[in-house]
């Protein structure tokens, strides 16, 4: 019952990273702003969202993991209402700030809740994180479905409004079955390294969301994005020397918890070409409705769930992640590489089916193998934070691919268009094409470094004292 409640939890909070998208069109012309303010609505939940995540974790460490995570349910329901209910953009963009700010909560107290649930035996465990990894993985492109279906069949405020059942079940579920463990004494807050990692995470994702608009020439784009890497430094160092640190540093430099964050991160540049450029295709290329573009992606849904509760209740226990997680990447890529033969007359069948399967695949044997190697063999203390960097490496991967993807895309349309005689939407998928080669050579990267950096063997289990595992030293 813990697994299911956490689990609804998480997919509430994936579900919203691409349902708002189908909605946004229609919001717009229901609440009558510019164009050029969609934007905002997206990168405001993803500012609040990403830069708190880290914050959010630790809260959940020192103050109580169930409670952080009721409070996110709570809050992120009541912020859904709000957005649901705006009136005008300003509201609407106030609540999803707020929805973002509730889910930084949600996220790492939804994890560490699941590791330290699952802490003694590696079958459920790895069960457990099978799962959890399936609706990881699978989530965005179900908000595709369900905002599809919301938004013709109801109304684009039912995209928000949504959360409120979702959350209600989930938080019910949370006070009966959840149980938070013993937590540490309360010390010191780390305020310096609190401030700096907030404003070095809002400099960075700040700076990526506005490359598209902008290009990456411009000082509102350079600017903010070196600013944030700058105070990602300084946050480095404040974290060796202060006594409570925000970031133990232990915690990402264990060598299987350091390699399943970086391929979090890598992963998530390449899953958004997936998302955001297939959707394109399928809507403005071969003329399917929302509706039907969020159908067309159950293949997937189906295949990354297979690929997860597989590889994580049957394979993982047994030899580790250090073969799934390579063999899910080259799938991923392989997926990629086959959405660069879709053209303008393609058919779904032919071109787009067989690479959502194997990508699924692909995608379902990093989510439940990843996430948990990346809360193995950590302190009780440190669950919190330790699923904070998951969420949080995800974000940035996403927010990098949304920036480079978008600016490649756009940069290999203008050129297709000036260099020989044809039509939009040639020069178009040309730039599909290169987007999605990148994202298979963005995919066979991330198989390299796991294949090098995760060791052989079973994962260690969350230890149970403030003892340093022996096999992490």
């Amino acid at each position: 019952m813990a697994l299911a409640v956490l689990s609804l939890a998480q997919l509430m909070d994936i579900l919203d990273s691409t349902i708002v998208n189908i909605a946004l069109p229609s919001a717009q012309r229901d609440l009558g702003f510019p164009a050029d303010y969609r934007q905002w609505v997206l990168t405001g939940y993803a500012l609040a969202f990403g830069s708190l995540l880290l914050l959010g974790g630790r809260l959940s460490d020192f103050f109580g993991r169930k409670r952080l995570f009721l409070i996110g349910v709570g809050g992120f329901a009541v912020a859904s209402a709000f957005g649901g209910a705006a009136w005008d953009f300003t509201t609407l963009l106030a609540a999803r700030i707020a929805q973002g700010a509730f889910a930084a909560m949600l996220a790492p107290a939804a994890l560490s809740l699941l590791s330290v649930t699952f802490a003694d035996d590696a079958k459920e465990r790895g069960r457990a994180f099978g799962i959890f990894g399936a609706i990881s993985g699978a989530g965005g492109a179900l908000g595709l479905l369900l905002g599809g279906v919301l938004t013709q069949g109801l109304s684009w405020r039912w995209c928000l409004y949504v959360n409120l059942i979702i959350a209600a079940v989930a938080f019910a579920g949370g006070m009966a079955f959840l149980r938070d463990g013993d937590r540490p004494e309360r010390v010191r807050p780390d305020i310096a390294g609190t401030v700096t990692v907030v404003l070095g995470l809002i400099g960075i994702v700040y700076g990526l969301g506005t490359a598209e608009t902008h290009g990456w020439n411009d000082i509102r784009t350079l600017g903010p994005v070196i600013a944030g890497i700058a105070l990602i430094a300084v946050f480095v160092l404040i974290e060796r020397r202060t006594k409570h640190p925000l970031l133990p540093l232990r915690v990402i430099l264990d060598r299987v918890r350091g390699a399943a964050y970086l391929s979090l991160g890598i992963s998530g540049i390449g899953m958004f070409a997936v998302f955001l450029f297939l959707t394109y295709y399928l809507e403005n290329t071969l003329g399917f409705t929302p509706l039907q573009t969020g159908v067309a992606f159950l293949p997937m849904i189906g295949s990354v769930m297979v690929g997860a509760v597989f590889s994580g209740a049957v394979l993982l226990p047994r030899i580790g992640p250090r073969p799934l997680v390579p063999a899910g990447c080259v799938l991923s890529a392989i997926g990629m590489a086959i959405l660069t033969g879709i053209h303008a007359d393609s058919s779904y069948a032919g071109a787009v089916l067989p690479a959502l399967l194997v990508a699924g695949i692909g995608f379902g044997l990093i989510f439940g193998p990843v996430q948990n190697a990346a809360t193995s063999g950590v302190r009780p203390h440190d669950a919190g934070v330790a699923s904070a960097l998951v969420t949080t490496a995800q974000q940035i991967g996403g927010s990098i691919g949304t920036a480079v993807f978008s600016s490649l895309a756009t940069t290999a349309t203008t050129k297709y268009l000036s260099t020989q005689p044809t039509t939009i939407t040639e020069a178009t998928l040309a730039g599909y094409h290169l987007v999605f080669w990148i994202a298979a050579a963005v995919f066979l990267g991330s198989a390299t470094l796991a294949a090098l950096l995760l060791r052989s063997g079973p994962l260690r289990l969350p230890v149970d004292s403030d003892a340093e595992p022996a096999a992490a030293k």
